[in-house]
């Protein structure tokens, strides 16, 4: 049963025939967690699933889909092994951006509205990248889908939460994160299906449009289609509302979760009110000071940060500081390994060990990329597919074990399954020690997701959740830069560097606070 720790006054006044003291009838108001509870859980919230899952595959399907191209267009664009490392670091420095600025605007002006301009960024700029003929253009079209990706996926975790009870919480966020999964498998299987098709080849004006590039245009057709769904059909999160003061607006939202997951019993939306938080209703005096110094860039210089000072204050700044460590060893380690596999098992076509086969340099000139081998997109598939017992575990196990221990089990696990990577002797091993890291890594993720979305209240958990994320693209950078700078002399670095850091993040997250079906605030 899920406890309030709010300290909210939960009801008016009310003698026992449903009067106040004064003598008027009066609604009964209700706290936000009481509320929800009110509405039910049923068909809403399967609809809610859906429509926010494949926002969350949109974003796994344009982060991914670089890793899956690198094997063709590094021959068409002319890419050396840093080139690739700065390319798959691209988006993860505009979502580094991207994370902040749209989480703190998610805070401020609400989550539906940020979620539509972040993934109509994400597709627009995603799809003009397939007519980039020069790798500076190529690269710069993917900084600026990454500002898009950057927001929504924290964002999305923000508003999917405020919809769900505290006791379903845990599982259906890591339902949330499965679709991740999804996402991953769609770029496989959609790298597998088109790039090895030669005849999907054909020239436009100046350029040849090769088949990768009518796969980076298929990849951005989920972000595009998630836009057009948040803006037509999905309503604000009433938690926001709430925090806003908009009762009517929330007490709008909360009636059509009720009706849809009432639909077909004959119940009739109880009446009642909400409890505003009126202590938020107060402008901050951080933002009285913002106000009255203007606009200025100074100003915005000055006080753009306020919301990450307060993150790191008080009781917030240990759990604050716990997430910082981990989210970088986890996206140092995650998204270095991750987005280089399909060029790794490129390089593994001789048999070895995934660093046995680096003292030949690999060079654009010295190697052709036609005919394409359908091999390495298999593998990523299956590497894919590998993700699904981990989502099974966590959606089975999150609300009776609770993301501390998992994520600090996971972590654990992941670091041992990537140091086996580094000493296995045959590709087939390799491959297999790779699908055990992504089944076991996926369980970290949902876990981060879960317990994120917990620790912190409304008013900042987008900005925090923005905030981490952001850090996490710098480790991603750092990690791709490094396996794109190593990868030819002493790829062994890296990938120890990897097993390194999730050992260290594993140990850090024992540190955090359990939240275990707690409600949020």
């Amino acid at each position: 049963m899920c406890t309030c720790h709010t300290g909210e006054v939960i009801f008016d006044r009310m003698g026992p025939s449903g009067k106040s003291d004064t003598g008027v009838f009066t609604k009964k108001r209700l706290t936000y967690e009481e509320a929800v509870e009110k509405t039910g859980f049923g068909l809403f919230h399967g609809l809610l699933l859906v429509v926010c899952g494949w926002a969350n595959a949109s974003d796994a399907v344009e982060i991914l889909c670089v890793s899956f191209l690198l094997p063709t267009a590094r021959c068409d664009l002319e890419l050396s092994s840093l080139d690739m490392g700065l390319l798959t670091a691209s988006i993860f420095l505009g979502m580094m951006v991207g994370g902040y600025i749209w989480g703190y605007l998610a805070d401020q002006k609400g989550r539906r509205r940020i979620l539509v301009v972040s993934l109509t960024v994400n597709g627009l700029f995603g799809g003009l990248a397939s007519l980039a003929p020069w790798f500076w253009l190529f690269l710069l079209m993917r900084l600026i889908s990454g500002v898009g990706v950057g927001g929504s996926i924290p964002v999305i975790f923000s508003y999917f939460s405020e919809f769900l009870p505290c006791r379903r919480r845990g599982a259906m966020i890591s339902g949330l994160a499965t679709f991740w999964m999804a996402g991953n498998i769609l770029a496989a299987g959609l790298a597998w299906l088109v790039i090895p098709r030669v005849s999907a080849q054909f020239s436009l004006g100046y350029m040849k449009f090769q088949s990768w590039r009518l796969f980076v245009v298929l990849c951005s057709i989920p972000s595009f289609s998630s836009a057009i769904i948040f803006k037509t059909l999905m309503p604000e999160s009433p938690k926001f509302l709430m925090e806003a003061g908009e009762e009517k607006e929330a007490i709008r939202v909360f009636h059509k979760m009720f009706k849809l997951n009432m639909f077909g019993k004959g119940k009739d939306f109880p009446e009642f009110r909400l409890c505003m938080n009126n202590k938020k209703r107060e402008e901050p005096r951080e933002n009285k000071t913002q106000n009255a110094c203007g606009k200025g860039l100074s100003c915005i210089l000055k006080y753009g940060f306020t919301p990450i000072r307060q993150i790191f204050k008080g009781s917030l700044k240990s759990r604050s500081i716990v997430l910082f460590i981990i989210f970088y060893c986890i996206s140092f380690g995650y998204y270095g390994l991750w987005m280089w596999f399909p060029e790794l098992f490129k390089r593994l076509e001789d048999g070895g060990s995934p660093c046995s086969n680096m003292s030949r340099l690999y060079t654009v000139h010295n190697q052709s990329c036609y005919p394409v081998n359908t091999a390495v997109y298999m593998e990523g598939f299956f590497i894919a597919v590998s993700n699904l017992p981990g989502n099974i575990f966590t959606i089975l196990l999150m609300d009776c074990i609770g993301g501390k221990i998992l994520l600090s089990g996971s972590l654990l696990l992941s670091s041992m399954s990537v140091f086996l990577i580094y000493t296995v002797k045959t590709k087939l091993q390799s491959l297999i020690m790779s699908c055990v890291f992504g089944g076991v890594s996926v369980i970290t993720w949902n876990s981060l997701d879960v317990v994120g979305t917990e620790l912190y209240p409304t008013h900042l958990r987008s900005t925090a959740l923005g905030f981490f994320t952001g850090v996490g693209r710098v480790a991603a950078i750092m990690g791709n830069v490094a396996f794109g700078e190593l990868v030819d002399t002493n790829c062994a670095v890296p990938i120890l560097l990897v097993s390194i850091l999730l050992l260290f993040g594993g140990l850090v997250a024992l540190v955090l606070p359990q939240t275990k079906q707690t409600e949020l605030t």
